[in-house]
């Protein structure tokens, strides 16, 4: 069986704006518990400053339930700190997942026509 190296990293990319202080994350990759602490520093860091973040899942291959529980964190770290975090771009795979662990609910999960250019 060809070796094909260790699954590709979670990759993050963050576009803010300053004038409303919502921030766009756009993830590629796995997020599995080998990537999930870069994950959750990458989103933490934006929540002190953000009023709104935007977890843009759309080419995120595969989700454990150890990147599931880094979406929770940042979820209930956000909402306490009064920041909005919401999914756009779901998988029929995450949000199956998101489903069967009936997490859907608590997310606010936007069509891109709801995006606001940043």
């Amino acid at each position: 069986m060809p070796d094909f190296g260790p699954p590709p990293e979670i990759l993050t990319v963050i576009e803010i704006d300053p004038a409303t202080g919502f921030a766009m994350v756009s993830c590629r990759g796995r997020l599995v518990a080998s990537h999930r602490d870069e994950f959750y520093e990458d989103v933490h860091r934006l929540i002190p400053g953000s009023k709104r973040i935007i977890l843009d899942l759309n080419d995120v291959t595969h989700m454990d339930s150890s990147g599931l529980g880094t979406v929770i964190r940042l979820y209930v770290s956000a909402k306490a700190a009064g920041c909005d975090l919401q999914l756009v771009n779901l998988s029929k795979g995450i949000r199956k997942i998101l489903s069967m662990t009936n997490l859907l609910s608590f997310f606010t999960v936007i069509g891109e026509n709801d995006i606001r250019v940043l």
